[in-house]
């Protein structure tokens, strides 16, 4: 599906965490489409050079907004930095987030509660604030980044598993309610991904990535990409994820607990 032009202009699409790993390879997906972007990420550095590249490669427009998202009023500077450029959004791509593996009573609080800002908050606000103006044309499309790990809690990583299941929760729950607007909500919910996100987690030796290997982030952007276009509200890449997904409904959540923490310590 290519990007509609309204008029000349052609329509836009915002990607946090866009100068890298799920988030660049969504980006390109849009690019490919037609779509010209803003990214969005910490390191203007690295996202002008993603931006150079989509550019050069696809021949759009690409926006580059260098913001930290652990920062509350970061959400509201992006859209007044839009709003300056007279840029509206047709597609937000709620990518960014990160977590942090280990014991809850030993783990440095502040990284958790800067999880919570960028996983929760930040996701929030910004489908907040571009929600409404998608309404007023009766178009739009949002993707959440979830996880499996939004379907089962996770020791270990406790507050990335809890933040995951907000995204999806929220995210299921808008889509039904903006079910005749236009506008729709999907839930892209990998399993580990080949990304900098288990290095960062401190989880690159736990038996989750070493034992189900990891997917390659090109192609779980491409299958979220194709569920978003198509307007469904859950993306569930792999038959391995899709069972984990499942096993809430057949197996006591204790158990489905034990086990997941069993995948979350590190393998010797």
């Amino acid at each position: 599906m290519r990007a509609k032009r309204n008029g000349t202009q052609r329509q836009t699409a915002l990607v946090t965490g866009g100068s890298g790993g799920i988030g660049l390879e969504l980006a390109k997906n849009l690019a490919r489409a037609g779509f010209d972007l803003v990214l969005v990420a910490r390191k203007r550095d690295t996202l002008e050079a993603a931006a150079g590249q989509l550019e050069g490669k696809f021949g759009i427009k690409a926006h580059v907004f260098a913001a930290d998202l652990r920062l509350q009023d970061a959400p509201q500077a992006i859209s007044e930095f839009l709003r300056n450029e007279n840029i509206d959004i047709n597609v937000l791509v709620n990518n960014a987030g990160f977590g942090l593996g280990g014991e809850f009573a030993d783990t440095a609080i502040q990284r958790e509660l800067d999880m919570i800002q960028v996983n929760i908050a930040a996701l929030t606000h910004l489908t907040k604030l571009f929600i409404p103006p998608m309404i007023k044309r009766k178009s739009g499309r949002v993707l959440n980044l979830a996880s499996t790990a939004a379907f089962q809690p996770g020791p270990l990583m406790a507050v990335y598993y809890a933040t995951k299941a907000y995204v999806l929760s929220f995210s299921e729950a808008l889509s039904e309610e903006l079910r005749n607007t236009g506008v729709t909500v999907t839930a892209l919910c990998p399993g580990p991904t080949q990304t900098d996100f288990a290095e960062a987690a401190q989880m690159t030796n736990s038996r989750l990535f070493r034992t189900f290997g990891a997917a390659d982030a090109a192609d779980v952007a491409k299958y979220g990409f194709d569920a978003m276009m198509h307007g469904k509200r859950l993306a569930i890449p792999g038959f391995t994820n899709k069972v984990i997904a499942q096993a809430n409904r057949f197996a006591p959540r204790t158990l489905t607990t034990k086990i997941s923490r069993i995948l979350q310590e590190s393998r010797n």
